[in-house]
C-alpha cells in the first residue's frame, strides 16, 4: 500500500516538474508593460465612474 502511495507521489512530483519546464515566465518589461496598463486603466475607469455616478447624483436631485 505504501509503495503504491510513494510512487503515486514520485510520480506526481515528476510530472509537476516536468510542466514547469514548459512554463514561459514573462520578461521583467512584459511585467512592467503588463502593470501599467492595468493601472491606467483602473484609473480611467474610477474617474469615469466617479463622473457618472456624480450625475445620476445631480439627476436624482433634480427629479426629488
Amino acid at each position: 500500500m505504501f509503495r503504491n502511495l510513494w510512487s503515486s507521489i514520485v510520480e506526481f512530483l515528476s510530472d509537476v516538474k516536468g510542466e514547469f519546464k514548459k512554463v514561459s515566465f514573462p520578461t521583467k518589461g512584459e511585467t512592467i508593460g503588463s502593470t501599467t496598463v492595468v493601472i491606467v486603466f483602473c484609473v480611467i475607469m474610477s474617474i469615469y465612474l466617479s463622473v457618472v455616478d456624480s450625475f445620476l447624483v445631480w439627476l436624482v436631485s433634480k427629479v426629488i
